[in-house]
């Protein structure tokens, strides 16, 4: 089965926005859309339930949802988050990646080069 890995100081992050949301029992949609300069963009929400065509991960005990569509543009991709002196913020390494923009928030496949738009 193809996956994505969220890092435990993610899984932390998350768990600590869904339930500043009344969300404790929510889950994380991790999803890729067409958009951006190179082509997708990847997108994460906060979601009530999986739907029929998602797949269910779970790391660290935040339950992390994908659409069977979107798992091979994603396969191996790690969610982090990262902390710094001037803020934090998520980082998404995609094994499959094979061009992105300067700006870092769309990225290409050899197998699927999405519907590029503005940054």
């Amino acid at each position: 089965m193809s996956s994505v890995t969220l890092t435990e100081s993610a899984a932390y992050e998350v768990k600590d926005m869904l339930e500043a949301n009344d969300m404790a029992e929510g889950f994380l949609r991790f999803k890729v859309q067409g958009g951006g300069c190179t082509g997708l963009t990847y997108g994460m929400a906060a979601e009530h339930e999986a739907a029929e065509r998602d797949e269910v991960f779970e790391f660290h005990g935040v339950k992390v949802l994908v659409d069977k569509y979107d798992l091979p543009v994603v396969d191996g991709t790690v969610i982090d988050f990262k902390q710094s002196l001037i803020g934090g913020g998520f980082t998404i390494e995609n094994p499959n990646a094979s061009l992105s923009c300067g700006c870092g928030s769309s990225f290409r496949t050899k197998e699927n080069a999405g519907a590029p738009g503005d940054c």
